[in-house]
């Protein structure tokens, strides 16, 4: 599964992912990661949290994420969630990348268990229906 954190600049998406991380982290029985343009949220984050910054690893396309994130599983098969901050701003998603990447991550999810959690800067408007069941929008 890979459901997507929609909201309009300032909505809390990034706030939302945080604590959800934490959260996931303290009542959990598997590892959690959240990935990250920079280090910003370090300190925000619950220490056990595994905080992996993707411009450390060069992460400039839709297929590069896709590939990191499964590095990423295949580093740690306790991995339980995945939690992507903010790729939108050094990635160009569009509506076609996100239903391609919501395919490609659905069958890594069945395969190893990993659930992700990736904001973008869409409203539930802006979605196609075969994403709107994966959607959660965060309203200003």
């Amino acid at each position: 599964m890979c459901k997507f954190i929609l909201g309009e600049k300032g909505a809390g998406k990034t706030k939302w992912l945080i604590d959800n991380a934490n959260k996931d982290m303290l009542e959990g029985n598997g590892n959690i990661a959240f990935v990250d343009v920079d280090h910003d949220h370090i300190f925000s984050l619950n220490y056990n949290v595994r905080l992996i910054n993707a411009m450390e690893f060069n992460v400039d396309s839709v297929e590069s994420l896709y590939g990191f994130l499964c590095g990423i599983i295949g580093m740690d098969y306790d991995l339980e969630k995945i939690y992507v901050d903010s790729i939108y701003k050094v990635i160009d998603l569009s509506i076609d990348d996100l239903i391609d990447l919501s395919r490609k991550l659905s069958v890594i999810r069945e395969k190893f268990g990993t659930r992700f959690y990736i904001n973008v800067d869409y409203r539930l408007e802006d979605m196609p229906e075969e994403l709107k069941d994966y959607c959660i929008e965060l309203e200003l």
